[in-house]
């Protein structure tokens, strides 16, 4: 799954506009290092997301094929650093 997708399905990222963004300014990272929108995520990678005043750190726990409920988005992803 895209990146910029996945941050709209897991709910790091309320829209997948705004991910595009996000990604494009350098601010998102995969396994350390820059990644760009259309960039594949998989299992385990660990995504880092640098807000205006703190980095998210999360780990990817399940990629989902299709959009997911509210509440089973928590469930894609465990925090590391926040």
């Amino acid at each position: 799954m895209r990146l910029d997708k996945f941050l709209k399905v897991s709910r790091l990222i309320k829209r997948r506009t705004v991910a595009n963004e996000v990604s494009d300014m350098g601010r998102v990272f995969i396994n350390g290092n820059p990644a760009k929108p259309a960039k594949q995520v998989k299992e385990n990678d660990i995504i880092e997301i640098e807000y205006a005043s703190r980095t998210l750190k999360v780990k990817v726990l399940k990629v989902p094929s299709n959009a997911v409920s509210v509440q089973e988005a928590p469930n894609l992803y465990s925090i590391l650093e926040e």
